[in-house]
């Protein structure tokens, strides 16, 4: 039997057993007396203390760790564990065939980055530099140009793993350059030289599985993943500063059972970058049973206790999922379900970059208390990437159903929107529930929202809306059937607004009575049938009419 199979057997035992009670048997007991004999260790178990780590919180443990890393990549493969302690670190290498495995009660801790204007952090050392990615790196933002300089990171690399009930804590990580601290989490400068920004970073890697772990106060990025097949993400908490993932140009992606509060920044996040340097489409993703959310404060999430925002507290509550907003390659067989969102902004599908954007099916969904509108699809014209071969991309066959969305703030709705000459095709909505606080002016009603064809994609850029349900506009064939908007307030504007919209169906649609329910601008080939919001209608064209 050779040693790839013996580790092989041996992490069968392992499930089989439970890690903690095989490491239990193979790990010396530290309490026990000085003459009780030492067993020996198990085959492919790699205990870092064997390696000199000590756990104390104090003393860095980075030598210690990356030495038995590479000792189990040297046996052919194996597991390396981090027994409960506190494990303090700069940046940990991962290998191939080596998969990590945290103990309950074990916490890896960012060491200190280096101060602003050189100096270094408390714990001395650095992280590793972040390597350059020319001529890339205009493409997309800092962050997500470099890997290296992370607390682990990884490149080039298969068969990994990171699992287990610890927690890795981001401590001495940045979350980006001129932003103030966030509570009692002090930060640093990304772009400090031997600084970190990221808890995990992952480049070009196969076979990877993150399972079971917390982060706390992630840096720039919990995880980014950049070109990485075959992954699976599951039943991980993380409660960050800015992004909780970033699935980036990968392919074969499972995230399930995963809890993400992310104040400042997106939560889950497919994103389809240049920074491989070449345009390559995250798809065949799936993304359920999640839980996100962007209003409770900083660690709370983590340690049970949820305390919410104060409402006038200055914080984005962003938390939400979005593809985007780097979209260079497309997203392509995505499915998203089972999900809840919570105090967050809403779902986001965009293509600004040339992304082809297919084959998307969103379903059951509950949404509470969204800042911004429920849904943001948007196909624009950023087109950041090389001039030569960026063109607007497509966005078509989006599917979203069994949606329920309650309280979203009055002014913005959900926002479907194309740009002239480049419409979103085969849209279905059906099944969906979308309350309102409502409450909005009547100078509202008359708001005609710009184009902003190559302008940031945020549910906020075209400012307050002219309706309280769907804002429609450049989507050619749109079928929306057994949908309801409703409001907590009246709201004098329409409940659907449609402009530049060729052939669409609304079947059994529901709306706030006393207003017209339908604004139509340049549409053509329309019907409306068994609806309450408006009486059966059939159109071959509209322009500037209510119903």
């Amino acid at each position: 039997m050779n040693s790839i199979q013996s580790n092989r057997r041996e992490l069968l035992r392992v499930g089989t057993l439970g890690l903690g009670a095989v490491v239990g048997s193979i790990v010396p007991d530290v309490h026990a007396a000085s003459h009780a004999p030492s067993p020996a260790p198990a085959p492919g178990i790699f205990d870092v203390r064997t390696y000199g780590a000590v756990g104390d919180g104090k003393t860095v443990d980075t030598p210690a760790i990356n030495k038995a890393i590479d000792a189990a990549a040297a046996a052919g493969g194996g597991t390396v564990v981090f027994a409960a302690g506190t494990w303090l670190s700069f940046s940990i290498h991962l290998k191939s065939h080596v998969g990590l495995y945290l103990a309950q009660g074990a916490t890896i801790v960012a060491a200190d980055s280096p101060l602003p204007g050189g100096a270094t952090g408390y714990n001395g050392g650095t992280y590793d530099a972040a390597e350059p990615n020319t001529p890339w790196e205009d493409y997309q933002d800092y962050g997500h140009n470099h890997w290296h300089n992370s607390l682990i990171w990884g490149e080039g690399i298969t068969d990994i793993s990171i699992t287990g009930p610890g927690t890795i804590y981001g401590k001495g990580l940045s979350f980006g350059a001129n932003r103030v601290a966030r509570g009692n989490y002090p930060i640093y400068v990304a772009e400090q030289a031997g600084a970190g920004n990221k808890s995990i970073a992952l480049k070009n890697c196969h076979n990877v599985l993150l399972r079971d772990f917390s982060i706390l106060k992630g840096g720039h990025f919990g995880l980014l993943l950049t070109g990485v097949d075959n992954l699976t993400i599951d039943n991980l908490t993380i409660d960050t500063d800015r992004d909780g993932m970033d699935i980036d140009c990968c392919r074969n992606v499972h995230v399930s059972n995963c809890t993400v509060n992310s104040p400042w920044d997106d939560g889950i996040c497919p994103k389809s970058s240049y920074a491989l340097g070449y345009a390559r489409a995250t798809e065949n993703v799936t993304i359920t049973n999640c839980y996100v959310t962007g209003d409770y404060e900083l660690g709370s999430v983590l340690d049970g206790t949820f305390k919410r925002f104060a409402p006038d507290a200055r914080v984005g509550r962003t938390g939400r999922i979005k593809c985007g907003t780097e979209s260079n390659g497309g997203f392509k067989n995505i499915t998203i379900s089972n999900c809840v969102f919570d105090a967050c902004n809403g779902l986001a599908l965009e293509s600004e970059d040339g992304a082809l954007c297919e084959d998307i099916a969103i379903s059951n969904i509950t949404m509470r208390d969204i800042v911004t509108g429920p849904i943001f699809v948007r196909l624009g014209a950023r087109l950041r990437g090389p001039k030569e071969t960026t063109k607007v991309g497509t966005m078509r066959r989006i599917l979203i159903s069994n949606l329920t969305s309650y309280n979203a703030h009055f002014r913005l709705c959900s926002i479907l929107s194309g740009i002239p000459d480049y419409a979103i095709e085969d849209v279905k909505l059906s099944d969906i529930y979308q309350h309102s606080l409502g409450g909005a002016s009547l100078d509202a009603v008359g708001l005609r929202p710009p184009e902003f064809e190559n302008k940031y994609p945020d549910p906020g850029m075209f400012g307050p809306m002219p309706s309280q349900g769907f804002f429609l506009r450049h989507i050619r064939n749109l079928e929306v059937s057994h949908v309801e908007v409703a409001a907590a307030s009246p709201d004098p504007r329409p409940s659907f607004y449609l402009t530049g919209v060729d052939r669409a169906d609304f079947i059994a649609v529901t709306a706030p009575t006393g207003v017209s329910a339908f604004h139509l601008d340049q549409v053509k080939d329309l019907r409306i049938l068994l609806s309450r919001a408006a009486k059966d209608t059939q159109l071959d064209s509209a322009d500037n009419q209510t119903l």
